[in-house]
């Protein structure tokens, strides 16, 4: 049965420069003198370092772990020794170096020890943990963590599992040469998405300018026993967003507050479960990817590279040509200019390409914007690039974001087609960046007010204990002198009683200096008195006020979360680490003097505490 199709708003059809690097199959590049594996290689938290520096490591071996949920573990993509762990150049418009173990191969490419998996046999919530511990991400080039995107909405069943071969962007063709030769991986590989969200229909997408890769996914699907819709969509860019396939496919259009999933669909490029295939199959980590070689070179052509690779290294398998001045990761539309071929391969770099001034001849003068419209035509998300171009330049980043800027994806259809050769998508980036910066300085400040308002709470709280332990001081020496003072006139009473005894006695006294009863002479204080309460033990209600004391600030301490603490280096974070360990030992410390049944005064107070007192008591 033919599967209906529909159509998406916008798009352009630019050249797609596939043919050259399809002509020769896959390739094994060749081990480089070194590997720099950066441990940041998706979205979400960058990997903890697992490894020292000189430590042998060996191939497909946990060199970082998974920060987070939203993180991804990252692994050695041969064996050898570990020279460094430093921060090196990454392969990012920005520049900035990223976190990396610097790997010097040693020639044996020693596996690690291998466990498959059956996912049948396993419970979804272990499968994912795999796939996180593994690696696998999206290498489309979203480099999403996959274990949190096969997590369904709650309440909503999955209908349609979406697997895009589409590759739509212009000289890049990894996914079509991948499909050719590993189509029945990737159908094994889908299977274990299918099973994992429960889908009920699994719609396989490629563009109709790949026949070879249709017939090979058709064909696998057949062998393997299936029930896939290999289906061959048509050739516009950019019909390889994930959206626009699942509008394409399906006839569901996804708004951007919400996720496909609540809509009863999913969507995963064909490299990733090919990746997730070989992880639980065969127990093999992400460590390579095929990287499209394609431009300005003499031997165009797909590479299987390990990750960590110099991209120097790779670039020099294609054969430069003299004219070559610089180098694209990603595609013409939405890649790249890589600042310089020192940034090794990771899980992103699907297509690097070699430009020269004739293949990509400099962007004309901006001129001003004539209002047009052409832009609004081509845009696939229906925005209106002009106002966001007007906005942005005028720095109203309020009103970007009332004209929707963060739906847009940067395609690139609408520079493609102006006419005015504005970089709109550039203009878009800057705004979506200052909004981020001022969001992140928002956040820092109202960080900053909540540490005040918590700084002063807890003075006022230090305050109020201390007044109460002042005002309980006085109290207790205002009954201790009127203790003295009992203590102090009981002698003279006792003595007044006994001359008077001795008086009634002697036969010389008269009648009239006859001395009164004993009873009547007697003081108020020798008048029978009620038995004074047992008193408590000052020590222990003075350990038990300390130990409280110190599990108030301690939970205190556990509710409020640090909010500084997101992008540390690995050096801040080792010396974190270092002083949360000797405060956590100094708390154990004083929780044991605390707890000694000998402890005295001076145990359990610090000199300071005890100075303070001791002025008190003057």
């Amino acid at each position: 049965m033919l599967q209906r199709l529909f159509s998406f708003k916008g798009g352009v059809k630019p050249q797609t420069h596939k043919t050259p690097s399809v002509q020769e199959p896959i390739a094994i590049a060749p081990l480089p003198s070194r590997l720099y594996v950066p441990l940041h290689q998706s979205i979400g938290g960058a990997a903890n370092p697992l490894v020292e520096v000189g430590e042998r490591v060996r191939k497909g071996q946990v060199i970082g772990g998974a920060d987070a949920w939203l993180s991804a573990a990252a692994h050695a993509s041969t064996s050898g020794t570990v020279l460094a762990i430093e921060e090196h150049l990454a392969a990012h418009p920005s520049g900035l170096p990223t976190l990396s173990v610097v790997i010097e191969p040693d020639g044996r490419d020693e596996w690690v020890e291998r466990t498959p998996l059956d996912h049948r046999s396993l419970p979804p919530e272990q499968v994912r943990e795999a796939l996180r511990d593994a690696g696998v991400v999206g290498l489309g080039g979203a480099v999403f963590p996959s274990h949190a995107k096969l997590t369904t909405a709650a309440g909503v069943a999955v209908e349609e599992l979406v697997i895009n071969g589409a590759e739509c962007e212009p000289y890049m063709s990894c996914d079509d040469v991948l499909m050719r030769e590993r189509a029945e991986e990737i159908v094994r590989g889908i299977a274990i998405f299918r099973d994992l969200l429960a889908a009920r229909q699994v719609l396989i997408g490629i563009e109709d300018n790949k026949p070879e890769a249709v017939a090979a996914m058709q064909q696998a699907v057949q062998d393997v026993g299936e029930d896939y819709q290999v289906v061959a969509v048509p050739t516009r860019y950019p019909a390889g967003g994930a959206k626009q396939l699942i509008r394409v496919l399906t006839g569901k259009e996804v708004p951007a507050s919400k996720r496909s999933t609540e809509l009863g669909v999913q969507c995963f490029n064909v490299g990733t479960v090919y990746s997730a295939y070989r992880a639980l199959a065969f127990g093999e980590p992400v460590i390579s990817r095929i990287v499209t070689l394609a431009g300005n070179l003499e031997r165009p052509r797909n590479w299987e590279v390990r990750l960590g690779t110099p991209l120097r290294d790779l670039v020099a398998l294609g054969g430069p040509k003299a004219d070559t001045d610089r180098y694209l990761m990603g595609g013409p539309m939405m890649g790249f200019a890589l600042p310089s071929l020192d940034a090794p391969v990771v899980k992103a770099s699907n297509c690097i390409i070699a430009a020269s001034p004739t293949m990509f001849a400099p962007s004309p003068p901006e001129m001003p914007c004539i209002r047009c419209g052409a832009c609004a035509e081509v845009c696939p998300h229906e925005l209106q690039p002009f106002e966001l171009y007007w906005f942005s330049r005028a720095r109203n980043f309020g009103k970007t974001q009332e004209y929707h800027l963060f739906d847009c994806i940067e395609c690139g259809c609408c520079s493609y087609v102006c006419p005015s050769h504005i970089p709109l998508v550039q203009y878009f980036r800057f705004a979506k960046s200052e909004i981020w910066s001022r969001e992140r300085e928002k956040n820092g400040a109202d960080a900053a007010k909540a540490r005040f308002e918590l700084r002063n709470a807890r003075e006022e709280r230090e305050q109020a204990e201390k007044a109460a332990r002042l005002a309980k001081g006085a109290a207790a020496r205002a009954a201790e002198k009127q203790a003295r003072a009992v203590v102090a006139v009981e002698p003279a009473a006792a003595d007044s009683a006994a001359d008077s005894a001795v008086s009634v006695a002697s036969p010389q006294l008269k009648p009239a200096d006859a001395p009164a009863p004993v009873a009547a002479i007697a003081p108020a204080s020798l008048a029978p008195r009620e038995a004074p309460a047992p008193e408590l033990d000052a020590e222990a209600i003075k350990k038990a006020t300390i130990v409280a004391a110190m599990e108030r600030a301690r939970a205190q301490r556990a509710a409020v979360q640090p909010k500084n603490t997101d992008q540390l280096t690995f050096e801040q974070k080792r010396q974190l680490a270092a002083v949360d360990a000797r405060r956590a030992a100094l708390q154990a410390e004083e929780l044991e003097e605390a707890a000694e049944p000998g402890a005295t005064r001076a145990s359990v107070e610090t000199p300071k505490q005890v100075e303070k007192q001791g002025r008190t008591g003057e």
